[in-house]
């Protein structure tokens, strides 16, 4: 078996600022950090309620991400961007699955979402030129199906690091940058289509979004939230990397989402913008609402909520349940809901009409 150089100090970056650094724990088994003393007088905190901005020594827990921090383990891939890298480190003879969070960071690099980079960088392989869309989604289902581990390369690198269970791939056009979503295996054939109808109606329903556009009429594309308009990297958070709380088994609970919004943004309008997304993916039967499918922006210290991002109907769920509970019930109820909006100031009879309004809008267009 082969075997990924050791990497002693990882030096977290933040728009070409040092942030800290990196290092495990003398046993080697979790990851310790801190804060550079630059950033400490200038900067902000990276995860407020993991890493406060002070000049300690972070010791991260050796649950739920195996001795990693939430927020730099949201740097990570996961699901598609995980299974390719698996491929291609197993063509070098590398056990993915003895890596520490140090070299997993290091891998990563400059070229994950979000602001945050990492150095040293450890190359895998040369990166490689993005094929035509179609040549992409024919390459990403032959991989997936096992056929063959030819091009897992490719679509790793152009992959920007994402998240997800469907292959993506990072698109630049003259609107700007974009997020390409392609097709699964198990997915209809239409399910560029589907993501897109969604998204507009979670928009009618007064839900924030990204851009979104079909490319070539079939591939879904969103534009690109970690980035401002002049294309500098933004940090963006996961409720997961904040939180710390792992999507498998799924942790979250509305309730704790909503008052993590108002402490982070300090908003009630974007408070009041999360309970619109509790009640369309309840009413979408979106049981695919786990915590890293809501995020969080943070520019220079000042932090907002992201756009809305994975709204498709799932209602198979995780056991036919929501992933993210409503007062611990993953079928909640109007009723269920309504009382997670008084916990954070949205009076029953708003709530209703959130929920009334939002539910004519829907049947609408399931009868359109």
């Amino acid at each position: 078996m082969g075997v990924l150089k050791s990497i002693d100090k990882l030096s977290v970056g933040y728009r070409g600022q040092l942030v800290g650094h990196l290092m495990l724990s003398p046993d080697n088994t979790v990851a310790v950090f801190q804060y550079a003393p630059q950033w400490l007088s200038e900067g902000f905190s990276i995860s407020p309620l993991d890493l406060p901005l002070k000049s300690e020594v972070f010791v991260a827990p050796k649950k739920p991400f195996y001795g990693n921090f939430g927020i730099f383990e949201g740097s990570l891939p996961d699901g598609y961007g995980r299974y390719l890298l698996n491929r291609m480190l197993k063509v070098q003879g590398i056990d993915d699955f003895a890596l520490d969070p140090l070299q997993r960071l290091s891998i990563v690099g400059e070229a994950g979402m979000g602001a945050l980079t990492y150095l040293p960088i450890t190359k895998m392989g040369e990166h490689r030129l993005m094929p035509e869309l179609n040549d992409l989604q024919q390459m990403a289902l032959d991989v997936l199906s096992e056929k063959t581990i030819e091009g897992a390369d490719v679509l790793y690198f152009n992959s920007g690091n994402s998240g997800g269970c469907r292959p993506k791939c990072l698109f630049h056009d003259a609107d700007g940058d974009w997020l390409v979503k392609f097709r699964h295996t198990y997915d209809p054939q239409d399910i560029g289509r589907r993501e897109y109808e969604c998204m507009m109606l979670a928009k009618r329903c007064g839900v924030e979004v990204p851009d979104c556009k079909l490319l070539q009429g079939k591939y879904f594309a969103s534009r690109r939230f970690d980035k401002n308009a002049d294309g500098q990297r933004l940090h963006v958070a996961t409720a997961a990397a904040l939180l710390s709380v792992s999507i498998n088994p799924p942790m979250m609970d509305y309730k704790t989402l909503l008052h993590l919004t108002g402490y982070l943004t300090q908003s009630q309008t974007a408070v009041e913008q999360m309970f619109r997304r509790m009640v369309f993916n309840v009413l979408m039967e979106n049981k695919d609402d786990h915590a890293k499918n809501f995020s969080f922006i943070c520019d220079d210290g000042v932090w907002r909520l992201a756009p809305a991002y994975d709204l498709l109907p799932f209602p198979e769920g995780y056991h036919g349940q929501h992933a993210t509970s409503v007062l611990d019930h993953g079928n909640p109820s109007d009723e269920e809901m309504l009382r997670v909006g008084e916990s954070v100031r949205i009076s029953r009879h708003c709530g209703k009409q959130v929920i009334e309004e939002m539910r004519g809008i829907i049947n609408a267009s399931k009868s359109s």
